[in-house]
């Protein structure tokens, strides 16, 4: 009798583990679904002494993708965002991430540019108020300023073509 509440406790341990290997680390549920995105203003990557304020994108879909030179994840994920581009579907806006203004300056002049424009989050606090894990993260932001998918991780063609098309398009109508 003695033993079965510490056999108890470690099964229900044992399921926990057991269904966290199962989950997609992709899938990290986000308080911002369904709810206005953090409004801010940084400065642009290139060019320090203009603003962008995400307000400006009221009335258009658009995806946010945030981003670091030092993240290999970031290059990975960022051919498939060059592609992105080119299809010209949405308008991509880029975050800098904590990083260096100019070795993130030298990445996209290296890999491309497929932002119409990037912003710069040195020291990290919109990316605090976006709730990010770790670059890269993707946001697809509504007409209305409201978060509609946010994934963590990099993209993948699959996941393009499967729920961040689909979507782009559903709100767009």
């Amino acid at each position: 009798m003695r033993y079965l509440v510490p056999l108890g406790f470690f099964l229900m341990l044992i399921a926990f583990l057991a269904v966290g290997l199962f989950l997609d680390p992709r899938q990290i549920p986000s308080p911002l679904i369904g709810k206005p995105a953090p409004g801010f203003e940084l400065p642009q990557l290139a060019e320090p002494q203009l603003k962008f304020s995400s307000t400006e994108m009221r009335g258009k879909v658009w995806l946010l993708n945030i981003w670091a030179s030092w993240c290999v994840s970031c290059r990975q994920e960022h051919p498939l965002l060059v592609d992105l581009a080119k299809r010209g579907v949405v308008q991509l806006y880029g975050i800098n991430y904590q990083d260096q203004r100019a070795d993130g300056l030298r990445w996209l002049a290296r890999f491309g540019d497929p932002y119409v424009m990037n912003l710069f989050d040195g020291d990290g606090r919109v990316g605090i108020d976006y709730g990010v894990y770790g670059v890269p993260e993707t946001l697809i932001i509504d007409k209305a300023g409201i978060v509609r998918l946010k994934l963590t991780g990099p993209l993948t063609k699959e996941l393009i073509d499967t729920r961040i098309l689909p979507l782009i398009m559903e709100l767009n109508r």
